[in-house]
């Protein structure tokens, strides 16, 4: 079955491109924040100014023509809603063009499920770590199979407080990844540190590490920051790899795109005889191929739904959307 999936649940409007689980396209266009941050309508009429380009560059590199869209998928949140609103009627535009059956997917869904896809593992833990999300996940088999969650973050994700240190330093952009290009060959400041059991928060931390600005080295401050950060998601990880007694961990979302915490990761699933899946950063980063590869599953799962009743829910959290094929 060949499916276009649609993500705009932020900066990104991605289109992807699946057949048969097979990615044939990923592309996106991404909207640029410099050093101030996202402002919701202006990163909407970003996506609205883009979307047609991005969708007919996706059908080009899949080789495909409109006409041949059997499916399709968009991302009903969790996001921003003017970006979300974005993408949901991109998806029923085309969905009602070509009379074809249209899913509404959740983004998290989406980030573990890529992973999980393209790593063939079978049935992991895993540490979802993205701007607003940071969860550590384990599949619920059942009447209602779903991702259950097994801790969280106490206030914002690691991904926010990331960017909102990097806007604090004036970093550009002010993203996580340039935290972590600042981190190298910085030396290691003791910081607050706050695990309960297999929860977490980066309130402290942030506030902590912003009031440094100007007092320590900037370089010294974003490695302390990303270590503290990335050990209280390892401690309550592993924590959860034990209780539950998994042969397969995996991380997945935006922020797993950093390399020491991949790497630290990796030393812990190795610690304890774990298979470690990962996937290269275009698909860690929010993108298309996710949504049309669930999408996929879902559609050939029967879990189409009705063009009338295809919305957004800005809070659509990952413990509350069904599982395709489970």
């Amino acid at each position: 079955m060949l499916v276009v999936g649609i993500e705009s649940s932020a900066h990104t409007f991605g289109v992807g491109v699946a057949r048969n689980g097979k990615i044939l396209a990923n592309e996106k266009s991404m909207y640029r924040i410099g050093t101030t941050g996202m402002i919701p309508a202006k990163v909407a009429q970003f996506h609205s100014e883009n979307a047609g380009e991005v969708i007919e560059r996706a059908l080009a590199v899949a080789r495909i023509e409109f006409e041949d869209i059997e499916g399709i998928g968009y991302t009903m949140g969790p996001g921003i809603g003017h970006c979300l609103q974005v993408g949901a009627l991109s998806a029923k535009t085309i969905a009602k063009m070509l009379h074809i059956p249209i899913v509404p997917v959740n983004h998290a869904v989406g980030h573990v499920e890529i992973v999980r896809h393209i790593s063939r593992l079978k049935d992991p833990l895993a540490l979802y770590v993205s701007g607003g999300n940071s969860q550590i996940l384990k599949k619920a088999p059942g009447a209602y199979p779903h991702y259950k969650v097994l801790g969280e973050t106490f206030d914002i994700g690691i991904g926010n407080m990331l960017d909102s240190f990097a806007r604090e330093m004036k970093l550009d952009p002010a993203w996580g990844s340039s935290v972590e290009k600042k981190a190298v060959g910085g030396r290691y400041m003791r910081m607050p540190y706050t695990v309960k059991g297999m929860d977490f928060s980066f309130t402290g931390l942030l506030t902590h590490s912003i009031k440094q600005i100007g007092k320590e080295n900037g370089r010294d401050i974003c490695f302390s920051l990303q270590e503290t950060a990335f050990s209280m998601l390892c401690e309550a990880t592993e924590r959860a790899l034990l209780l539950t007694n998994s042969s397969e961990l995996e991380v997945c979302g935006g922020v797993a795109q950093n390399s020491r915490l991949r790497e630290m990761l990796a030393s812990i699933a190795k610690e304890h005889c774990a298979r470690f899946g990962f996937v290269e950063k275009q698909y860690d980063a929010d993108n298309g191929a996710m949504i049309a590869v669930v999408a996929e599953k879902m559609l050939k799962d029967g879990m189409a739904v009705k063009i009338g009743d295809c919305g957004i829910l800005q809070r659509y959290r990952i413990d509350k959307a069904r599982l395709a094929g489970a």
